[in-house]
């Protein structure tokens, strides 16, 4: 964990509780693990997120590749076609 031994886990446990004192060292430790918890929640969604959208895009390349095309047409809006006037 991090390269520190017990005797330094031990020696900064002892510096947080002389600085902190008993009553407050409890709410620091649970507030603490609250930040990681989320922060892990919040990274494993961004990574599924990500994961979702390499597959969706390897799907659309590997359609187009095929001759396929999974996505829905749009709808004929009744322009040109060139695109003009779009933004």
């Amino acid at each position: 964990m991090f390269g520190l031994g017990w005797q330094e886990l031990i020696i900064i446990l002892v510096i947080a509780l002389i600085i902190f004192g008993p009553r407050k060292l409890p709410e620091i430790g649970k507030s603490l693990g609250q930040a990681i918890s989320d922060f892990r929640n919040t990274t494993k969604k961004a990574t599924d997120e990500a994961k979702k959208e390499i597959r969706d895009i390897e799907t659309s390349i590997k359609d187009s590749v095929n001759g396929t095309d999974s996505t829905p047409d749009k709808p004929d809006t009744g322009g040109t076609g060139t695109g003009a006037g779009k933004l």
